[in-house]
């Protein structure tokens, strides 16, 4: 990667992060899926365990990221350790997101529905991300204004059914106030599917741009968690947004994101899980 005199990228070396990405799943996450010693598993926060193949793989993944553009690299981990470090995000020119373990918790329940996933960010915009699915090995790129893809094959999202019986999606309920969660929960019956996902948002991006799913409905949107996914889905044709309809960035800590398949599906959506006050 390289620099020019206005302190922007001028190319961005989109195989290489994902062979970073593929080192770290190949290294640190697969020997231990379903092999997970006694102690490799603690609790960080009350219901968010972690291991030591997190740990392991974001330790990786941070140098090698450096080494191709060193600019500061907040992953969840070190996150979760020093707070402090997202303050960087909002005022760095250029960041690193790393999740070095999308769906710890499937991972742990020997589930394959986890990912590896980084973005980089450019003033607080979302300008790279990459999705690595260690348990296929598919990788997922997308590049602002470049087009979004799986192993290279050009992803692109078609419309989704203007009838929400026909609707497939996933709302993820846990951290929502009492009252949206119990209307949610109601309303899941109006559509064709409308269950809790997959439990990875690395997972339920590229669900949504290849059409397997409608839309997604996120209470609680950490930027490493978003960030890559958001801009899959948008440069393969789909939308994600706040619930005010403004658009995703991920130095905006605001609770509530809805992605859909296209404009008409996110208002459709929106009409019957949100705006219900």
């Amino acid at each position: 990667m390289r620099m020019d005199g206005v302190d922007r990228i001028d190319h961005i070396d989109m195989e290489a992060v994902t062979a970073v990405l593929r080192e770290a799943a190949e290294t640190a996450i697969l020997p231990r899926y379903r092999a997970l010693a006694d102690g490799d598993v603690t609790e960080k926060s009350p219901g968010e365990v972690v291991t030591v193949a997190d740990r392991e793989a974001e330790a990786l993944i941070t140098r090698r990221l450096r080494a191709l553009l060193d600019v500061p690299v907040i992953g969840e981990e070190a996150a979760a350790e020093n707070p402090a470090l997202l303050a960087a995000l909002p005022k760095a020119r250029y960041a690193w997101l790393v999740d070095p373990l999308d769906g710890t918790a499937n991972f742990v329940a020997g589930r394959p529905s986890y990912a590896v996933m980084a973005a980089l960010v450019r003033q607080g915009e979302t300008v790279a991300a990459w999705i690595v699915h260690p348990a296929t090995g598919v990788g997922y790129t997308a590049e602002k204004g470049s087009g979004a893809w799986r192993d290279g094959v050009r992803l692109r999202r078609g419309p989704a059914s203007a009838d929400p019986a026909a609707l497939r999606g996933a709302a993820f309920t846990r951290f929502l106030p009492d009252a949206a969660r119990a209307h949610v929960e109601a309303a899941r019956s109006r559509f064709a599917d409308a269950g809790l996902g997959t439990k990875a948002a690395g997972v339920d991006y590229p669900q949504l741009a290849e059409g397997k799913l409608d839309f997604s409905l996120y209470q609680r949107t950490l930027p490493w968690d978003h960030a890559p996914g958001t801009l899959l889905l948008a440069e393969a044709g789909g939308t994600a947004a706040r619930h005010d309809g403004t658009p995703y960035r991920p130095a905006d800590d605001r609770l509530g994101l809805l992605a859909a398949a296209d404009p008409r599906c996110w208002q459709t959506v929106h009409d019957i899980l949100i705006n219900f006050a």
